[in-house]
């Protein structure tokens, strides 16, 4: 029992951890109490093209602040979360979709990960870390230090749980965050940004069943739903680092929830902020599509794909991504055809990651058993073994080349 309890204390807490990874990145609110840094015109310019996925653009920037205050860790983690937000979308991580549902925690899924980046960015997050605990060395009240070492450890959770999928070494790299950001607010109430880490833990360990709740309450380890909402209200107001995430993180528990107007509510309100970051404009449409509104979810998917034949609208767009929600969208509406084609563009496009071209190939091939193009579908499913031999959606596919999917 007690193994049960911590598997499921590890897996929502790293889960939701990783959610942070869906929502990167900054929004500024005046007069709230933070480091001065982050009201650094240098540092605002970064993270404007940071929200709008220009991550060279932002590295580059950031990465000349860094240089400017060479032992501050907050400047180490401007670099590190491009870093690593860059490295999450390349891998077609930041799509929510992938973590929507504890499929994410439970399968074998492929990632590509780059050794050299991941190299990099973990030097980086422990140089960060050995910088804050020299100031907290010297000032234990240092909250400025202690909120950047929380934060460097929740992205390094993010990246090892969505990436490199190790919820042990996530679990307790989300605990230390959730340590040190509550030190931060009992020294300091006003800082809101803190409360994005406190806010989630609050929330995950509150929406865990009874009996685990019991069991872990014992070890004085207890959490609110409404309270962690309530935290993150207050972070996606006052945050200066966190707003955005805050409202983003608040936007997925809504969705887990079902809560979808309210979800979109939240997500329109980014959108009005950032009109042409990709993710966003995704992430409605994909909240459309869960509501149930599918024609009106297709539609959202299409303008996308519009929008981005525009010169310049979206710094950085992973068609890929939308394609495959147009997918998602057309097969709940029953059109398998146009969804077909939909996830076989999605599957065909360069520099689709591993994970989603399974996926995809593997949906197509269910359209096509449906519509009866048997030969098609043996194609998806062959390409879809193929390209992640070693995936829980692999082996689906191996079970319909012997037998056809009937919708079952």
């Amino acid at each position: 029992m007690r193994q049960m309890v911590e598997t499921w204390r590890m897996r929502g807490l790293v889960l939701v951890v990783a959610w942070l990874a869906a929502a990167s990145s900054c929004a500024w609110a005046a007069g709230a109490r933070t480091n001065p840094m982050n009201y650094d015109p240098q540092v605002r310019a970064g993270y404007e093209h940071f929200y709008n996925l220009d991550f060279p653009g932002a590295i580059e920037r950031f990465q000349k602040f860094r240089v400017e205050h060479p032992t501050d860790p907050q400047a180490a983690t401007y670099v590190l979360e491009a870093l690593i937000f860059q490295e999450l979308y390349r891998q077609d991580l930041l799509d929510t979709t992938f973590y929507a549902n504890d499929g994410f925690l439970t399968g074998h899924h492929a990632t590509d990960e780059d050794t050299n980046k991941r190299n990099l960015i973990f030097a980086l997050a422990d140089e960060a870390v050995h910088e804050a605990d020299w100031r907290i060395a010297k000032n234990p009240n240092d909250v400025d230090a202690l909120f950047a070492r929380a934060w460097v450890r929740a992205l390094r959770c993010a990246y090892v749980a969505m990436v490199e999928r190790s919820f042990s070494t996530g679990f307790h790299l989300a605990m230390k965050a959730k340590d040190d950001a509550a030190r931060v607010l009992q020294i300091d109430p006003n800082y809101a940004d803190a409360k994005l880490v406190v806010g989630v833990y609050d929330y995950v360990v509150g929406a865990l069943p009874w009996p685990f709740k019991m069991m872990i309450g014992f070890a004085g380890i207890t959490g609110s739903k409404s309270t962690g909402l309530a935290m993150l209200r207050e972070a996606g107001e006052h945050g200066v680092i966190t707003s955005m995430e805050a409202r983003t993180v608040t936007a997925l528990f809504l969705r887990r929830e079902s809560k979808y107007p309210q979800a979109i509510q939240v997500v329109r309100g980014l959108k009005n902020q950032y009109p042409h970051d990709f993710l966003i404009c995704l992430e409605e449409a994909n909240l459309r599509k869960d509501a149930g509104e599918g024609m009106v979810a297709v539609t959202a998917y299409r303008q996308i794909l519009a929008d981005n034949a525009r010169p310049g609208y979206f710094a950085s767009a992973k068609l890929e991504l939308a394609d495959f929600g147009l997918g998602d969208a057309l097969r709940g509406q029953h059109h398998y055809d146009e969804a077909a084609q939909a996830y076989e563009h999605a599957a065909a496009t360069r520099g689709t990651g591993t994970e989603l071209k399974v996926r995809t190939l593997l949906d197509a091939g269910q359209c096509r058993d449906l519509t009866g193009e048997r030969p098609l579908a043996l194609r998806d499913y062959r390409a879809a073994v193929e390209a992640g031999p070693n995936t829980s959606r692999a082996d689906q596919a191996r079970k319909y080349l012997r037998n056809p999917y009937h919708g079952n």
